[in-house]
């Protein structure tokens, strides 16, 4: 081949590499964002997708779902091929299995089965298992899921018990979250109404025993344990206590859970209502956020130091009410809060140097979202 050929031929192949390297860049901009709702108080059609635009902050409507009843809460399979739901219906409710189109954002409903619990409100899924936390009725869930990603009938029911010292809140057993490990090995559950997170080992292949208890972490009683998240190396674990507001930060070592930090998303001088709800780390490690709702309706920003602990940096309104869930997009750029009660998705620009957040004014006018999932 002469040499000015093949000259011409490389120049070429790097040409189409660059414009290749542009394109999939570009197409890293947008992402979908899936949202559950409840359908009850006002006119929602059950899960929507949009496409969110990360430089800019903007929606565009891509498609729902028809009359799914309550999707209160919901997941993207790891294929990104299929999104499961809770239908929360008190004694009778459900868990949906969807086909997912991430292309045009089309959800096609493949199966529904009983969550075996009243009120699920958090659902948890692998290749193999959905695991669902029900919150009335105070169990875990287990259920398979087969080739065409449809669900199994439960194939194991673990029923919590106990009380704890609120009288209102705190009868019976109430499961709020179920969570992996960064290590997969167990199964986290924060159970609000006894004050406990209970460890579950997890067999993911077992037919019946996927989860045997191992421990349980006891917290401060009244505070009611809702939600978790870890820090990104997975060293650290970061507990929401719902009906006190304190934010717990444990060390995951050796498979065992050192406390060592309690603060709050509360001030000392708040008078009003507490009712903690999210809490999410920022996609660069560095900041921690944790909502309120009650009469507070507002977000907290945490700095996380090199060694895990927390230190306030700032406490914002929402600027809705009810902010029952929140997203980080996937660059870090803006947080996005769910207000059940005033209809919208409120837009936050993020301060990537300070973790600050600010009004963009941008919000998306929803009936009643309560949960928001980034398609990464």
């Amino acid at each position: 081949m002469p040499i000015k050929s093949f000259k011409m031929k490389k120049f070429a192949y790097h040409v189409v590499s660059i414009l290749i390297f542009i394109s999939s860049s570009a197409q890293k901009i947008n992402y979908n964002l899936i949202i559950g709702t409840y359908t009850k108080s006002c006119d929602s059609k059950g899960i929507y997708v949009y496409d969110f635009n990360s430089q800019t902050g903007d929606f565009t409507f891509k498609n729902a779902t028809d009359k799914v009843f309550n999707p209160s809460y919901l997941t993207l399979s790891s294929n990104k091929k299929g999104i499961y739901s809770v239908n929360e219906n008190g004694a009778e409710s459900t868990v949906s299995a969807f086909d997912y189109n991430s292309k045009n954002g089309s959800l096609k409903l493949i199966n529904k089965q009983d969550s075996k619990g009243a009120d699920p409100c958090f659902i948890l899924e692998d290749k193999k298992n959905c695991i669902v936390a029900n919150y009335s009725g105070g169990t875990i869930s287990v259920f398979g899921k087969n080739k065409n990603g449809s669900l199994t009938p439960s194939k194991q029911v673990i029923q919590h018990h106990g009380k704890s010292i609120n009288t209102k809140r705190q009868q019976s057993a109430h499961v709020h979250m179920v969570q992996f490990t960064p290590d997969k090995k167990y199964v986290l559950a924060n159970d609000l109404g006894v004050d406990k997170v209970y460890i579950y080992k997890y067999n993911p292949n077992a037919k019946s025993n996927i989860l045997a208890i191992k421990d349980s972490i006891t917290v401060k009683l009244g505070s009611g344990p809702r939600h978790l998240t870890f820090s990104n190396d997975g060293k650290y674990m970061y507990l929401m206590q719902e009906l006190d507001g304190t934010v717990s930060v444990y060390k995951y070592e050796n498979e065992s859970f050192e406390l060592i930090q309690e603060t709050s998303v509360v001030s000392k001088d708040f008078k009003g209502d507490t009712s903690a709800a999210d809490i999410h780390i920022s996609p660069d490690g560095k900041f921690l956020y944790a909502t309120n709702r009650g009469t507070a309706n507002d977000i907290t920003c945490f700095e996380i130091s090199n060694d895990g602990k927390l230190k306030w940096i700032e406490t914002v309104s929402t600027l809705g009410k009810g902010p029952r869930n929140f997203a980080i997009d996937p660059t870090g750029n803006f947080l996005l809060v769910a207000h059940q009660y005033t209809n919208t998705v409120v837009v936050f620009k993020i301060n990537k140097a300070t973790g600050k957040l600010t009004d963009t004014g941008k919000k998306l006018e929803l009936c009643s979202p309560v949960c928001l999932v980034f398609e990464k």
